[in-house]
């Protein structure tokens, strides 16, 4: 009797990719379905999870946060308010016209990001005549060292002249809830602003606001879309350097993808491979990026969507895409894509390997390619243009 252990061995012993994902497509006929999750987790351990690695010890970085800049702006903000002892209205508004970067120190004592500060600023000035309309732009402008006019100056004077004395917005109630307020360097206002400003700010107390505030969590969320791309832009890549037809989607062209291919899945899959005489749908291909076992297996569902879609299609391959450390959650994550994929499942490290797997020899035949594939040709190799 083959055991779940048995089957994974095979896998892990296949002398191709195509007999590997052959294999896996047996899985239904050999095994009771109450089964099925053992044998895919099986060979989610044995196969695949050794290739899975986790990316959360690096972030992508920007200049914006670096920090003699910030530096800067604290030092001349220091200078202007007197460490912080002119801070009445006037006083504000007078170090933001004089020195506009200031913004940026003022805005993070208050604990608020630049939409959150706009939005600030537009409630603040519902109670006050006469006051100007500052935008997230505007206030990226200012911060960025842009003069500023007086009554910008002043409606983000009064902003956080209000904000500071606890008057912008009501107070947070009974239970758990808490103002942004209520943290070391501003739970007595300007007071305590004094005296970190003064005395420098203790390491626990540092390592407090990286307890609840995450360490790099704005930049992480600033960057989404950069990370997105850490599996996205190697699979572009790989395809553009080895003349591979393709359509790196997005939402903007659901409505193209369905018109050419009849692929209805919202939102479409990260890319579309088709070969180009005839024009005709050849696989689908989905990038997930996970550190959280709970989270890789939730977007485990959307291969199951894709796999359903492709079926309805005439049976057309389902390619992914994995990263990070979450993807290591076998039973119930890790398990299932490979399920859905017929074993078409795949990491940076082993992204190349996709170049042996049904369909692309026969693109790569297509493109007089088939010789070498994965050879790089830099960035003058021809790719699809976006729909």
């Amino acid at each position: 009797m083959v055991t779940p252990d048995d089957i994974a061995e095979q896998v892990a012993a296949s002398s191709s990719w195509n007999h590997r994902v052959a294999l896996i497509r047996t899985i239904p006929e050999k095994f009771g379905v109450r089964q099925h999750a053992d044998v895919y987790a099986a060979i989610a351990r044995k196969v695949y999870a050794p290739h899975i690695t986790a990316d959360f010890a690096y972030v992508h970085w920007r200049d914006e946060y670096e920090l003699p800049a910030l530096q800067a702006a604290y030092d001349e903000t220091c200078n202007l308010t007197a460490s912080f002892s002119r801070v009445d209205r006037s006083s504000l508004k007078h170090t933001l016209v004089e020195h506009p970067k200031s913004l940026q120190v003022f805005r993070l004592l208050l604990g608020l990001t630049a939409s959150e500060f706009a939005e600030a600023c537009s409630l603040a000035a519902g109670g006050e005549d006469g006051l100007a309309k500052i935008t997230k732009s505007t206030l990226k402008s200012i911060e960025g060292g842009r003069p500023t006019s007086e009554s910008k100056a002043e409606v983000c004077a009064v902003t956080i002249d209000l904000a500071m004395r606890g008057e912008l917005f009501p107070p947070a109630g009974r239970g758990r809830l808490r103002s942004k307020l209520e943290k070391p360097d501003t739970a007595k206002g300007w007071e305590s602003v004094r005296r970190f400003a003064r005395e420098g700010v203790p390491l626990p107390v540092f390592l407090h606001q990286r307890a609840y505030g995450g360490a790099f969590r704005q930049l992480l969320d600033a960057t989404s879309s950069s990370r997105g791309d850490l599996l996205e832009g190697p699979v572009e890549d790989l395809f553009r350097e080895n003349d591979i037809p393709y359509i790196r989607t997005g939402s903007h062209n659901q409505k193209a993808v369905e018109r050419d291919f009849g692929l209805s899945v919202r939102p479409a899959p990260d890319f579309v491979v088709y070969s180009a005489q005839p024009r005709a749908l050849r696989a689908i291909l989905e990038c997930k990026a996970t550190n959280d076992g709970g989270t890789a297996r939730d977007k485990a569902s959307r291969y199951k969507s894709l796999k359903q879609e492709a079926s309805r299609l005439g049976g057309i391959p389902v390619f992914a895409v994995l990263g990070g450390s979450g993807w290591r959650r076998a039973r119930d994550a890790l398990g299932p894509v490979i399920r859905d994929t017929d074993g078409r499942t795949f990491t940076p490290a082993t992204l190349s390997e996709l170049l042996h797997v049904d369909p692309f020899p026969d693109l790569l035949r297509a493109s007089g390619r088939h010789k070498r594939p994965g050879t790089r040709r830099g960035r003058s190799g021809s790719r699809s243009p976006r729909l």
